[in-house]
């Protein structure tokens, strides 16, 4: 089928994230002061939406603190540069297992599980514009770690997001998360038209061939919106993907920490450089203003003090 390239294009930057990235690069931030800094940095240079996760910040340790989570959205909010935010939920469903002859007991080192509303605890304080819903469970590259996402679980926290007024990103890490998700559209647990992130090339999701990626966006309804994303060197190539083939695109140091070979990148230089290519494809950035109006969001004031 012939592709429907999209002129009206936003960039998500992906802060932080929680991966082991902390110590490779100096511009990875740690601190609420840090993320909340390159957040706004990300979103001058032309990030319409900021996708957030909070860590330690002695350590960097991915954190599920929601005092820290609070403070990221105040100083976001309360900063003159007009940005979506989006909070990860995706924490709390971390298990590691055993060896392969003694999976049980899991390991206490790296599982993090807890309940649907434990999971929810931040968004439902911060009330974020947007978060994200990891539509299934996965394996990663670790050798016995599974992100844990059951069936039940995501219908509990996708309920809370549509009453907490909160857009979920269906995050979609293989064909089969996109099924589940319109199966939850069909029950009446998300609203159509949702809004879904098409995560290629993390072990072991999508690969990050090109035949895959269609196969990812031909399984999207078509009135629903979306974005992609690959990882490390790929990530460029995939803003140039996504806008050819109708989607709008991610970027960020949750997902590649260098700007070209031997340069370590900000924030803000790898959401300057996706803008750059979007426009010299003939498409136009948009900014947060417009993405509410597209998404049906409704503005978030800071809280009063």
């Amino acid at each position: 089928m012939p592709l429907t390239m999209n002129r009206d294009v936003f960039i998500t930057c992906a802060v932080t994230g929680s991966g082991g990235t902390q110590d490779r690069s100096p511009h990875v931030p740690r601190s609420p002061e840090q993320i909340a800094e390159s957040a706004i940095a990300a979103a001058k240079a032309g990030a319409a939406v900021v996708h957030c996760h909070v860590r330690d910040p002695e350590t960097g340790a991915p954190s599920r603190d929601l005092g820290l989570y609070r403070e990221v959205t105040d100083r976001i909010r309360d900063s003159d540069t007009d940005v979506v935010l989006n909070l990860t939920a995706g924490m709390g469903g971390d298990i590691v297992f055993g060896d392969v002859e003694n999976p049980l007991p899991v390991k206490e080192a790296g599982t993090d599980m807890i309940g649907a509303t434990a999971r929810m605890a931040h968004v439902a304080e911060c009330l974020p514009e947007i978060c994200t819903l990891d539509c299934g469970t996965m394996n990663f590259a670790e050798a016995d770690y599974v992100m844990t996402n059951t069936p039940g679980m995501l219908r509990a926290m996708g309920q809370m997001m549509t009453d907490l007024g909160v857009k979920p990103e269906i995050e979609a890490f293989d064909t089969g998360h996109l099924w589940f998700a319109k199966e939850l559209v069909k029950e009446g647990i998300l609203t159509s038209p949702a809004l879904v992130q098409l995560c290629m090339g993390v072990p072991w999701g999508a690969p990050n061939d090109l035949n895959t990626f269609m196969a990812m966006v031909n399984n999207v309804p078509g009135d629903w919106d979306w974005s992609a994303f690959s990882l490390g060197r790929d990530q460029m190539a995939y803003v140039a993907a996504s806008v050819l083939a109708g989607g709008n695109v991610r970027v960020g140091l949750e997902d590649n920490l260098w700007l070209e070979k031997g340069v370590l990148a900000e924030n803000w230089q790898l959401v300057e450089r996706a803008g750059t290519i979007i426009e010299n494809m003939g498409a136009r950035v948009i900014g947060a203003a417009e993405v509410r109006e597209q998404l049906g969001l409704v503005k978030r004031a800071p809280v009063a003090k």
